[in-house]
């Protein structure tokens, strides 16, 4: 669905901005919710967003200089909205795939068991 992005048809954009926490070498990946009329502008409010988290955490994090943003389709936003969608062309398997982008083994997260 094609929408307009004129200055009084604001949409949702997911913004993900990347960050170094450079004491530990650890990267961030946040994803925002922006509503802005064009991906630039969104982008423009996720990278002011993005200096003021920096600014908060004090020296030793960084900003990259990587911004993504996707425009979302559904409203009003609410449960099941889907925020972010990025799709990247590889030869490799899924499991491969996974290990490369999502599961290297050095993120800090949490393990959920899934029930079957």
């Amino acid at each position: 669905m094609a929408r307009s992005t004129n200055q009084d048809n604001k949409q949702w954009y997911a913004v993900r901005c990347v960050f170094l926490h450079e004491h530990d070498h650890l990267y961030e990946e946040r994803i925002l919710l922006v509503s802005a009329n064009s991906f630039e502008f969104a982008i423009e409010k996720a990278e002011a967003e993005a200096a003021e988290y920096v600014d908060a955490l004090g020296e030793g994090t960084r900003y990259v200089d990587y911004a993504d943003t996707y425009m979302l389709d559904d409203e009003p936003l609410g449960d099941k909205t889907e925020v972010f969608s990025l799709m990247r062309k590889s030869p490799l398997t899924p499991k491969a795939y996974i290990d490369r982008f999502f599961d290297t083994g050095d993120e800090l997260r949490q393990t959920v068991e899934h029930k079957q």
